[in-house]
């Protein structure tokens, strides 16, 4: 139960104490976006706006903060995607830190990008054909990146996305989850280790991936689509880009025909192959089951409490159909 409102008004003010760090008065506007992994704000003077990440303590080191960030200013440098900028210090550093008691806070902090979330019914297959053309060149990228001394990330394979060293917890917590439901979810996870052990971890297939391309970061303005937040990028499968892109999508009507244009999208860039594309189901089998654990071990945030045990019976069903293919 991190983020209780008491954890909040005192991040506030030590969010306000630290912006002169990045030439803002301490009379800013500073307001809450978004809690998830890490709590997001938005700080305004004026005409000027920044995005300010306060990072969860114990989930990312000083060293892993700083290779995300390494790989922004290259994919902004090569004119890969669209993301918003680092900002540094008025001292040059791209992190800074603040203690809350015996706790060191890593901040960071990005210039304000205009958008909004694109609406995966109303434009979804053109979103996500413009988000497969993006995946494309951002996995071209990772393959060719020379990755600078010291570079340091998260790898998101099997054992830490359901295994014994999952980083978001275990599926087995889940809100609401029944005797039943734990017996089909323990067929698909014991199915998971298998087809992902025989798909393999090559080069030409794992690699340096975003991790979290859900709709909730991706920005529309309007032709322009923005991609943010590459808190959890690190070393995964290519295919597993696709995953994340429907997270809370997995189960919606509409989610065939996104998953038709990210795949048209990604060749109009590079190739994609009939055994990848054939492998889709799979990961985002993998992918829900990893959510259903994070929002067990996240029940303080908006989003575990807006979907509680409904979202439990919706990653049994899903189970249920993908056991049944």
């Amino acid at each position: 139960m991190l983020y209780n409102q008491e954890f909040l008004d005192r991040l506030e003010n030590s969010i306000r104490a630290a912006l002169p760090q990045w030439a803002m008065p301490e009379t800013a506007s500073v307001r809450l976006l978004t809690i998830s992994e890490n709590a997001t704000y938005l700080a305004e003077n004026g005409d000027t706006r920044m995005i300010i990440r306060v990072h969860r303590p114990a989930y990312h080191t000083r060293e892993q903060i700083l290779s995300e960030l390494a790989w922004i200013e290259a994919l902004r440098r090569d004119g890969v995607v669209e993301t918003p900028e680092p900002i540094p210090t008025v001292d040059g550093a791209l992190l800074t830190s603040f203690s809350d008691g015996d706790t060191e806070r890593f901040a960071v902090a990005f210039t304000y990008l205009k958008g909004s979330e694109p609406d995966a019914d109303a434009e979804g297959a053109k979103w996500y054909g413009k988000l497969g053309e993006i995946n494309a060149r951002l996995h071209a990228h990772a393959k060719m990146w020379q990755k600078p001394a010291g570079f340091d990330r998260k790898v998101w394979n099997f054992d830490t996305i359901l295994g014994e060293r999952a980083y978001w917890g275990d599926w087995r917590a889940a809100m609401g989850l029944t005797a039943d439901g734990k017996a089909i979810l323990e067929k698909v996870h014991t199915r998971l280790a298998s087809k992902l052990a025989a798909y393999g971890e090559e080069p030409d297939r794992f690699g340096l991936v975003h991790c979290d391309m859900r709709a909730a970061n991706l920005l529309v303005d309007g032709n322009r689509l923005a991609v943010i937040d590459f808190d959890d990028c690190g070393m995964s499968w290519f295919a597993y880009d696709f995953a994340a892109a429907i997270s809370f999508l997995e189960a919606d009507p509409v989610a065939p025909t996104l998953q038709d244009a990210w795949v048209e999208g990604y060749r109009r860039v590079a190739p994609f192959s009939a055994k990848d594309e054939a492998a889709l189901p799979m990961f985002v089998m993998l992918r829900r089951m990893q959510l259903t654990a994070w929002l067990a071990s996240h029940s303080e945030t908006p989003t575990a409490e807006t979907l509680g045990t409904g979202f439990t019976d919706g990653t049994v069903a899903l189970a249920e159909r993908y056991l049944s293919r």
